[in-house]
């Protein structure tokens, strides 16, 4: 079983004696421990980083709050060997090694992060500790072909104390002003604490998309601009708490509600240019329209409670019994108007739907330690997920995808069954085994009137890590991987209402590089066997540097594909996307990583902290020509240098980080490519102590902004049977975000 890291002490609490929900078999932390909170929360980390079998690396609350981040995806880019996608400075979904959505697994306390629920409704001032795993282990979960990310909640201080953050973020002129605050306290044998966030988010998301399309045969040409004014706001509520019991027996029970509650609201305007042949374009003589406006608004639940009964046996060993419910539901909405200068509105689209979510998961754990060297673990889960929906798509007052309206049902159940060991073999190895199994079957309707569709598949997967420690007067160690896992298709990529192109919204045709989208039920699961090896050396002080070397290669490779479909919402045959299972693939990676205090390493040098990471990855899609045939999104690399320092003699900390991305091209097919412009993105901060009960943070979130820039190629044929090369950009500018911070502790 993974050793679990010693909750670290925070600067603001006292040293947290109770055990950990997420496995309160941990030990307690002495409360008569006195030492400096950074030198002790970095000791704690690495201590328990150096000592889990299993490769993990841990972020505690000093790095987690370093640069007053006001949504979790910010602090995500300068975490090592993480990608987010989107503008630069404005966070995003994090993705190990590089590799696209679903390959990360998201966990939030040891479970899976509901669907609809984005990191950035979580606040930074709620999270204890980021927990990184670069390979499967059977207890977390083989969803995590590159790795599993586990958010560890605050909670559980012995010392009465309030914490209150008051942020005001700017951008582009728009204020986002927020709030956190929670409480930790006991009262006999409870342990408890709470936390709320609120949040007021605007951003302008203005962007150009530019499409040129050529004949290869004839020599036309035709260009066309959309230039795209657009104006979002999001609210944000996140609640949570954590109430734990300790029995006089040693038997402990913890309840973990949570509820999050967001309103999303835009408006766009859009203007269409063209020149050249616009039949070459679109079809038609004459531009598609002149300009466009939109809006929409969307209102977004969840509701999560979760139970953990620990109860020890007179053997040693102990039974865990877990059990939680959640909750979501969606509300969308969206309308859209396409005006043409001479003929006035030439296409209407309205879109409402509504979706709801229902999941149960229950869980059973039993551990047992034998002779002080072997750790087992075997453990039962069980999760059912049921989604309601209903939706409604209106073009010109008439519904074209009537097939496809009413009420829509979709369920899936997952059963799985593990088992491991962690052994320490000698004083020098190591060594984790253990094998998983899970099963997933999903039921549902493609449209109101079809019969249901459904999908099962079911994957084993041995696990294997060791470390070995060759001398144990220093802390060296190399450590090696060996595992299997899977990327499950979801219900959205299975189950999928259509989505009608919003620039093609009549019962036309459509072009390749703008098609619709739908589902396909027939996905079969991503398998991926993998090997890891790394070598790490600690540093006096706290600090580590470290060297880790990856490969996957991967079975049924999952990508969206482009077909001329007949349709029932058009009547000529559209462009459709859908996953489909194109093949197998590989990807292989180098990831540096280096955190210590410099006087520590060089005397002659100031006490500066310097954190810095590099990652290289590069991937193959068989089937698909080379060169850039590499896996969706997935970027040659990353790389992060930050440095911190503490003025002497003045209540002050500086510091600041410089994230890189390289440029990159995907080639999807013989026909087809897709690129993303290089993202730098620069944050500096700087903390003043106040009083030992207050602090204010100011920090300059990418303050050298830059536009990012994303687009294609793709070689096609019009109906004449002429060959056509379409090439798309967008360019979306990012900003400058300036925050201030006030830190209370009371």
């Amino acid at each position: 079983m993974l050793q679990p890291a010693q909750k670290p002490v925070s600067s603001d609490a006292s040293p947290d004696t109770s055990p950990d929900t997420r496995d309160p078999a941990s030990k307690p932390v002495s409360p008569s421990v006195t030492l400096r909170p950074v030198i002790v929360r970095a000791n704690a980390e690495m201590e328990a980083r150096r000592q889990s079998t299993a490769a993990k690396i841990i972020i505690g609350r000093e790095d987690i709050e370093l640069y007053g981040d006001s949504t979790v995806g910010e602090l995500f880019k300068r975490l090592p060997g993480i990608t987010v996608q989107g503008r630069p400075g404005r966070g995003g979904a994090p993705r190990m090694r590089g590799l696209g959505n679903g390959y990360t697994q998201i966990l939030i306390d040891g479970e899976r992060v509901p669907r609809g629920f984005s990191l950035d409704d979580l606040s930074p001032e709620q999270i204890e500790r980021i927990e990184i795993l670069r390979a499967p282990t059977a207890e977390t979960g083989a969803r995590a072909i590159a790795g599993t990310i586990n958010i560890i909640t605050r909670g559980g201080y012995t010392k009465h104390i309030n914490n209150l953050n008051l942020s005001v973020a700017k951008e582009k002129g728009h204020a986002s002003p927020s709030l956190a605050w929670s409480r930790n306290d006991t009262s006999g044998n409870l342990i408890y604490n709470f936390s709320v966030a609120a949040s007021h988010n605007e951003r302008s998301n203005d962007l150009v998309n530019e499409t040129v399309t050529e004949n290869l045969s004839n020599g036309k040409v035709n260009s066309q601009s959309e230039a795209v004014s657009s104006m979002g706001a999001r609210d944000g509520l996140h609640a949570n708490a954590r109430l734990q019991w300790s029995g006089s027996g040693g038997d402990s029970f913890t309840f973990t509600p949570m509820v999050a509650v967001t309103r999303n609201t835009a408006n766009s305007f859009s203007r269409l240019t063209q020149s050249g042949d616009s039949a070459l374009a679109t079809g038609v003589d004459g531009p598609l329209y002149d300009s466009s406006s939109g809006s929409s608004e969307g209102d977004f639940y969840t509701v999560r409670l979760a139970g953990l009964w620990i109860h020890r046996l007179d053997d040693g060993s102990t039974l865990r019994l877990g059990a939680s419910s959640g909750q979501s539901a969606w509300n969308n909405t969206s309308q859209r108007q396409n005006i043409s200068q001479t003929n006035g509105v030439v296409a209407t689209s309205s879109q409402q739907s509504d979706q709801h979510d229902v999941t149960l998961n229950l869980n059973a754990k039993y551990s047992r330690t034998l002779a002080e060297e072997h750790s087992l673990v075997t453990g039962v889960e069980l999760e059912s997920n049921q989604r309601n929906e209903t939706a409604t798509t209106l073009q010109n007052g008439q519904s074209p995808l009537s097939d496809f309206d009413g009420n829509l049902k979709a369920s899936s159940m997952r059963l799985a069954l593990y088992a491991q060991d962690e052994w320490a073999v000698t004083p020098h190895w190591a060594a984790h085994a253990g094998v998983r199994w899970e099963g997933i079957r999903t039921d549902g309707s493609i449209s109101a009137d079809a019969a249901d569709v459904e999908n099962v598949s079911q994957v084993a997967t041995p696990l294997f890590h060791a470390v070995w420690r060759p001398d144990l007067a220093v802390k060296d160690q190399v450590r090696f991987s060996l595992t299997r896992s899977y990327r499950s298709p979801n219900l959205q990529d299975l189950i999928a209402r259509p989505v009608i192109n919003s620039m093609y919204l009549n019962r036309g045709a459509n072009v390749e590089v703008h098609p619709d989208t739908a589902g396909n039920p027939y996905l079969a699961p991503e398998l991926a066997s993998g090997l890891d090896v790394a070598f790490e050396h600690y540093v006096a002080g706290g600090g580590l540097m470290s060297a880790n070397v990856f490969y996957r290669q991967i079975q049924n490779y999952m990508r969206s594909q482009t077909s001329l479909e007949t349709v029932s919402w058009a009547d000529v045959p559209r462009w459709v996307s859908r996953k489909q299972n194109i093949g197998n693939a590989n990807t292989a990676g180098l990831e540096l990583e280096a955190k210590f205090r410099m006087s520590e390493v060089f005397p002659e040098f100031p006490a500066v902290d310097l954190r810095t990471n590099l990652s290289l990855f590069r991937s193959r899609v068989e089937g698909v020509a080379a060169p850039n045939n590499r896996l969706d999104q997935q970027p040659d690399g990353t790389a992060n240098l930050g440095a911190d320092y503490v003025l002497r003699g003045l209540p002050l900390k500086i510091g600041g980080n410089i994230n890189w991305t390289p440029a990159f091209t995907t080639r999807l097919s013989d026909d087809q490519t897709v690129f993303q412009s290089n993202k730098f993105v620069a944050d500096a901060y700087v903390l003043w102590t106040i009083s030992p009960t207050m602090q204010l943070r100011i920090s300059a979130n990418n303050f050298a902004g830059r536009d990012y820039v994303t687009g294609g190629s793709l070689l096609s044929m019009n109906s004449l049977g002429q060959p056509l090369r379409e090439s798309t950009q967008s360019v979306a500018p990012s900003f400058v975000s300036l925050t201030t911070k006030l830190e209370i502790r009371l």
